[in-house]
Formats: structure tokens, sequence, C-alpha cells
């Protein structure tokens, strides 16, 4: 997929907060260009990170599907890319999960 070809970036993620020892979790699901022909999903396993990071950090996995991009070269936040690359990014978060129901997992799958 090119860059060009890249419309809509949608992020789910459950949180998971560790109350015995006050850490915050994630995991996220990734979909690009849901609803088109080039369709793909990116599974970002549980780790940790609080506020916005499983944003950041989701982002950050699309743009290594694109190395060659000055996004994947240097730091670029939502609006930023939003406005740059004139892609539409949704995402939202369901904190207070159970640590079972994130996804566990050594690498980020990807699923096409």
């Amino acid at each position: 997929m090119k860059l060009s070809e890249l419309k809509t970036i949608d992020i789910v993620a459950l949180g998971y907060r560790d109350s015995i020892n006050g850490v915050s979790y994630f995991s996220s699901n990734v979909f690009i260009n849901q609803g088109l022909e080039n369709y793909t999903v990116l599974k970002i396993p549980f780790q940790n990170g609080y506020d916005l990071q499983y944003l950041n950090t989701s982002l950050n996995e699309v743009s290594k599907l694109f190395k060659r991009s000055e996004w994947f070269k240097r730091y670029f936040n939502k609006s930023m890319i939003e406005e740059k690359y004139n892609i539409k990014i949704t995402d939202r978060i369901t904190k207070g999960c159970k640590k079972r129901e994130l996804f566990h997992s050594r690498n980020i799958e990807i699923i096409k």
C-alpha cells in the first residue's frame, strides 16, 4: 500500500489499570482503510502506557508501513498527520477492562 492510498485510520483500544502497582496498560486494534479493498488491521499487543500513549504507539506502528515517508522519519502527532496527508483518524479507548481482555502477544500482528 502507498501512503497516498491511505484514507482512514480507526484506533480502538482497551485499557487496564493494575491497582496494586498503579500501572496502566493498553492494547489496540488499528483498522486501516476500513471498508476499502486494501483494508488492513494491526493488532498492537499489551504494553504499559497511560493517557494518549495508545494513540501515539498505534500511529507510530502505522508509520512503519511507510518507511520512505516524512511521517516515519520524524514525529507527527494526530492533527499533523490529518492535515499533511488528508487522512481521517478516529480513536477511542475503553478503560476499566480486565487484563485477560487485552491482546497478549510478543509481536504486532498484521491482518489483511
